[in-house]
This record gives C-alpha cells, sequence and structure tokens, in this order.
C-alpha cells in the first residue's frame, strides 16, 4: 500500500519531460518495494533501478566514468570518503532538501568527518557485518561451539568443523580483513602491510573450508539451509533470516554481533558528478527522507535508517532488536574504518586475490 499523502509531501506536478527520468544504482534487497512506486506516482518521473552487491562493483563504475546513474549508495568508509576527493559526486543542493532536518544529527556528525560540511552525502542505513548462522546444524556440529565469537569463521580448526555444512564469506577485502585483524588481536583499521599479511595468512588457513566468496546469493542460501554459517551485512543476515521463517521449512537462522566486535557500515546516497538527472535526483533524495518513507524500508530490511525521526514509524519488531538498534555495550565495541592509499589498497586487493585463487 502506497503511503498515504506522499503525493502531497513531494507534490504531484510532473517533472520537465528532461527530468522525468531517474536512474538509480543500489544494492541488492535495499529498498522498501512500495518506495520506488510511490516515488513515480508522487512526481511523474519514472525510475530505472539497477542493482550491485559489492562497493567495488559500484566504484569500478563510477571510476570509468558516463555510468548514467543519477542516485549511488555508497558505504562511508572507506570507499565514499575517497571517492569525494576524487571527485566522483557532485555537492548538495539543500536548497532543495526540506526534509533534511530530520537526519540523525549524530550521523552526520560522523559522516562529516569523511564529507566535509555533509556537502555530497545523505545517510540512507547504517548496520553491522555479522555472524549468520544456522541454529539446528551448528548445535547438531558444535554443541558448545563459540556462537557469539569471530572464531566461527577466522579460526581455523573451527571453521574445518563446519566446512561439510557450509560456510559462505563476502566477495569484499573491506569487509572481511578488518574482523581477520581483529581475530588476531590487531587493530581492524590497520594500514601496517606485515598487519595486512598476517591477516591474509590467516584467512588463507581459513580458506580450505569455505564453500563460497559471494555478497549476494549468501542471503537465499543461508534462508534455504544450502550453507550453515555466513559473514556479511546484518540488513542482509536479518533478510536470510526472515524469509527462512516465512518459508516454514524449520530453518532457524541466528544472527550474532560478535563479542569481539563489529564493523560498523554507514551506506549513503550520492549523485555522481556526470549525473543526467539531477533535478530528479534531489527530488527522490528529499522523498526517501521523508521519516515515514525511510522507515518503510527500515521495517522491511531489518535495519537503522539514518534518519532519527523514522524510528517511531519502524515495526516494533525492528526498532527493539539489540542488534539492529544495539544497546550501549555493544555499541561501545563497534567499530569503522577510515580511507587507506593507493598503495595500501593494491596490496589489499592483491592478497585478497591469492586468497580467492588459493595462490
Amino acid at each position: 500500500m502506497l503511503l498515504a499523502g506522499a503525493a502531497l509531501l513531494i507534490g504531484a506536478v510532473p517533472a520537465p519531460a528532461a527530468e522525468a527520468v531517474l536512474n538509480i544504482y543500489n544494492w541488492n534487497d535495499y529498498i522498501d518495494p512500495d518506495t520506488v512506486p510511490a516515488f513515480e506516482k508522487a512526481t511523474g518521473i519514472k525510475v530505472t533501478y539497477d542493482l550491485y552487491d559489492a562497493n567495488e562493483t559500484l566504484e569500478a563504475k563510477l571510476s570509468a566514468g558516463g555510468s548514467g546513474y543519477d542516485i549511488v549508495v555508497p558505504s562511508l568508509f572507506p570507499f565514499a570518503a575517497r571517492q569525494i576527493k576524487g571527485g566522483f559526486y557532485q555537492p548538495l543542493d539543500k536548497s532543495k532538501l526540506k526534509n533534511y532536518g530530520h537526519l540523525d544529527k549524530g550521523l552526520l556528525a560522523r559522516m562529516a568527518a569523511q564529507d566535509a560540511g555533509n556537502a555530497y552525502l545523505v545517510p540512507w542505513m547504517s548496520g553491522t557485518v555479522v555472524i549468520g548462522y544456522n541454529v539446528d546444524k551448528i548445535k547438531q556440529i558444535l554443541p558448545n561451539g563459540p556462537v557469539d565469537s569471530l572464531k566461527m569463521l577466522f579460526d581455523p580448526a573451527v571453521a574445518a568443523k563446519l566446512k561439510d555444512c557450509g560456510i559462505s564469506i563476502m566477495d569484499s577485502p573491506t569487509e572481511v580483513f578488518p574482523p581477520a585483524l581483529l581475530a588476531l588481536g590487531l587493530n581492524p583499521d590497520s594500514k601496517k602491510a606485515d598487519e595486512l599479511k598476517k591477516a591474509a595468512a590467516l584467512l588463507m588457513k581459513v580458506r580450505p573450508s569455505v564453500r563460497r566468496y559471494d555478497s549476494a546469493e549468501y542471503i537465499n542460501a543461508l534462508a534455504n539451509g544450502d550453507i550453515c554459517i555466513a559473514w556479511g551485512y546484518s540488513s542482509d543476515m536479518q533478510v536470510a533470516k526472515h524469509r527462512a521463517q516465512e518459508a516454514g521449512k524449520g530453518v532457524n537462522i541466528a544472527v550474532v554481533i560478535p563479542k569481539e566486535g563489529a564493523l560498523r557500515y554507514i551506506d549513503t546516497v550520492a549523485i555522481p558528478k556526470d549525473a543526467p538527472h539531477t533535478e530528479a535526483a534531489l527530488k527522490f533524495i528529499d522523498f526517501i527522507m521523508q521519516p515515514e518513507v525511510i522507515a518503510k524500508t527500515s521495517s522491511k530490511i531489518y535495519v537503522m535508517s539514518g534518519n532519527a525521526d523514522a524510528k517511531p514509524f519502524v515495526t516494533p519488531e525492528v526498532a527493539n532488536d539489540p542488534t539492529i538498534f544495539p544497546p550501549p555495550e555493544v555499541e561501545k565495541t563497534i567499530y569503522t574504518i577510515t580511507g587507506s592509499d593507493a598503495a595500501t589498497d593494491r596490496l589489499r586487493t592483491r592478497l585478497w586475490t591469492e586468497i580467492k585463487t588459493g595462490h
């Protein structure tokens, strides 16, 4: 059902012909299905909506230039931060964003460290990178397993016991090196070459037990019982958990923030520098900054939005889930990562390729 009054809030006058199109490039399973149709109905703007499954995919598309996209959703650390420096995005005309005041000021302050004056980015969603696992399968294999710990995936001895039931790890070094470093007792944001190599050595030891490196299909694989444990985004794990419940096939998924700590991601909305439909993009950003609108996505994909006024409109199940809105004692263990120089990026990418290929 479309949000009541959405057309009134955004204005029902169709955009000029030149702006009657909007091209969005977003993550897989990362928006409420009603949002785009509601926007199209309210504005008369026709949306083309494409999907990607990793920040690296988006960055490659933007680096090539001429992507044709008007709205993209990069993660702040370290991608959007360095993309701003690289001139990938155009500044936001905040005079056309009348709903800007609903945004979480604390999150904006954190973002401002990478985006001075919040000139280029608007927060979309914020979550953590966590463990999702099949409760019954893990209990059968490891009845006393360390299910609340990074050891489940980053201890080679533990991972070896889970090899046959299926381990999936994200195909993204940015989200995998930090927990590997943390599992070794090192700074998860380390840029030191020797420490990155130590993390790579650990990941290489785990590699024989990993069935897949994947950043999209693990959602359904976990929900269907095809794998028993995964490392991925908290929103994805929650989607897998609820899909399993809806399927009614007895697959029970648990989502865990590791006790050692978890990487917090902040996904943002930005307009590429060469976007062909800037005015339409600004209309869309203003539309999704309405608390009632963004709350539907937050409830649908089980993740905290960047909109402070949206929480009252989020379903109680989501609003009261400590893995989505962590309590203060857990929040203390959650960390973020910062941008790195080109040499570090090349090293990490080379090490990641060696891990995936096994040599």
